[in-house]
């Protein structure tokens, strides 16, 4: 079991550097180590999950209607389900909430859209999806409101704690966590990458993998990339109230786009604004002062005990956060090496990275080592110049 600290990285060494400490890196960092790479992963916070993890909804959901994206999630579900065993630490607890996820809509003309998704989702693999009409929704869910004419449904999907997932990556790992050291630039040779150059020092190594979440854009450009990633701000807010149902699925409404899950002590809810704009990288992106109010109107509205929980809020009730999602051209994860720089891997561009973590850093050790052709990783970030197209078009994307 590796501990995490701050090193003195000059003269150092290793088979491969991982650059990002978020929940993604270091999943990645794990596999790399499990596959006998000695592994250095670099953070240049004070911490693992501090950023983007730590801004997450915690949740996932195998219910994907992209072929790359549904086979990635569904396994990553079982391995969060096994976790403890996964990763060699017994008893290790990360808070595991299978309650589900629940998309309704009010709208009679979406439900065409619902039907096709379980299809889909079915077609994938993810063969426990299902589509409900109005009254079975709220024969499961009895505070949902009456206008609720359809839904899809998978009980396998929930929430989980994204630190306890971190921190049990690298736990029970062999490699070597360096936080508070930032990757300033990044050496290449005629062979390819040769090593990561930090605020501390060197790291002499031959692959080097980029996952700095809403920084991976900054990391490829000391290479030479510009990498097709768009940062957006994404917000949530949590709600104290003893009037949120603790039994209740992760909740979407497919109109409005809003969402809720219980946690412990009320609920977190959130927006996904489509007129937010895309941004620079920030490393603490501020709430707005009324995406409460906002939330809370959406949320009533198929909800509608949420007009109870508003009624009774008080400021030190109410707490606001925001993160950054990253999007691609079409959605989906880079995922692979990069020919023009040899040795430079990517596992970046994610606006649900927690969700597939696991089976994303398996993949990406899996290309590292040989254990899996690239020509077989469609999610390879060659593919817009192959002229790929992956398709998809989950609900609750954000674009």
């Amino acid at each position: 079991m590796r501990k995490i600290f701050i090193p003195d990285t000059r003269n150092r060494t290793a088979d491969a550097v991982v650059i990002g400490g978020g929940i993604v890196g270091t999943a990645t960092a794990f596999w790399l180590s499990k596959a006998g790479l000695d592994t250095i992963l670099v953070e240049a916070r004070d911490g693992l999950s501090t950023l983007t993890t730590a801004a997450s909804a915690e949740c996932f959901r195998a219910q994907f209607t992209e072929p790359e994206l549904a086979p990635l999630a569904k396994e990553s579900i079982a391995f969060f389900e096994n976790f403890a065993e996964n990763v060699g630490l017994p008893g290790w607890d990360i808070g595991l909430h299978q309650q589900g996820y629940l998309f309704i809509t009010d709208d009679e003309a979406m439900l065409p859209d619902l039907a096709a998704a379980v299809a889909q989702h079915h077609k994938l693999g993810v063969t426990d999806s299902e589509v409900l009409s109005g009254a079975e929704v709220r024969s499961r869910f009895p505070f949902v409101s009456p206008a609720v004419v359809g839904a899809t449904f998978r009980q396998r999907d929930g929430w989980l704690s994204c630190h306890e997932v971190t921190q049990g990556f690298a736990k029970g790992s062999r490699a070597r966590f360096f936080v508070s050291t930032r990757a300033t630039g990044i050496d290449i040779d005629a062979k390819g990458v040769c090593g990561v150059e930090t605020n501390r020092g060197k790291i002499a190594a031959r692959v080097v993998v980029n996952a700095a979440g809403p920084f991976a854009g900054v990391i490829g450009r000391m290479v030479g990339l510009e990498l097709p990633l768009e940062p957006v701000r994404r917000q949530k807010v949590f709600v104290a109230s003893s009037k949120v149902p603790p039994e209740a699925p992760f909740t979407v409404d497919l109109v409005n786009d809003s969402y809720w899950r219980p946690e412990t002590g009320g609920a977190l809810m959130g927006w996904v604004d489509l007129d937010e704009p895309v941004t620079a990288p920030m490393e603490n992106p501020a709430g707005d002062w009324d995406f409460p109010a906002i939330c809370l109107d959406k949320v009533c509205r198929l909800t509608p005990f949420f007009e109870q929980v508003a009624e009774n809020l008080k400021q030190k009730d109410i707490h606001v956060s925001a993160g950054q999602y990253v999007y691609t051209p079409d959605n989906q994860p880079l995922i692979g090496p990069v020919d023009e720089v040899p040795g430079f891997y990517l596992n970046c561009g994610y606006w649900f990275g927690v969700m597939v973590s696991p089976m994303a850093g398996k993949r990406t050790a899996d290309l590292i080592t040989g254990k899996m052709n690239n020509q077989d990783n469609l999610l390879r970030p060659s593919r817009y110049q192959e002229g790929i197209d992956l398709g998809g078009g989950s609900f609750l994307s954000g674009r």
